[in-house]
């Protein structure tokens, strides 16, 4: 299968969709989670008590740096940690009360920053946006598929 992108426009896209990661979470961070724990934080709240080891396949993360920072979340009072209720070998990790309402907090504000500049943009660029979306929703799912089954 041939790609429609030529090697420029691919750079220009994945260059274009970083600059875009990168200012959301500069402008809404505000020193309270680094880029790591809000997506482990976000992990957390979507999939519900979740085995540590499925989350840092999720995240990418060694099970030792995982654990670092779960402690200090558990520590801020924005996760737990239990045994799990089949496998008292395995760790459970959930989002508290606090984490979710965190979570929830910061989701909105970086939906609203984005909602912001989106309202700036020309009618025509929006419309663009709009119909590039379900390639973009495919594009990310099947990139996240292809990192939790380890095919590039």
């Amino acid at each position: 299968m041939t790609s429609l992108f030529d090697d420029d426009e691919v750079s220009r896209l994945r260059v274009a969709l970083g600059r875009i990661s990168r200012q959301v979470d500069r402008q809404t961070s505000g020193g309270e989670l680094t880029k790591t724990q809000f997506s482990i934080l976000t992990t957390a709240v979507r999939r519900g008590p979740i085995r540590a080891s499925e989350m840092a396949e999720i995240e990418t993360l060694n099970p030792t740096m995982l654990s670092r920072m779960i402690g200090k979340m558990e520590s801020a009072g924005l996760l737990v940690r239990s045994a799990h209720p089949d496998d008292g070998r395995a760790v459970v990790v959930a989002a508290t009360a606090e984490g979710i309402a965190l979570h929830t907090r910061l989701r909105d504000k970086r939906s609203r920053l984005f909602a912001e500049y989106l309202t700036r943009l020309p009618e025509t660029k929006t419309q663009d946006l709009l119909d590039a979306l379900p390639a973009l929703e495919a594009l990310a799912d099947q990139m996240c598929q292809a990192r939790v089954t380890g095919r590039s």
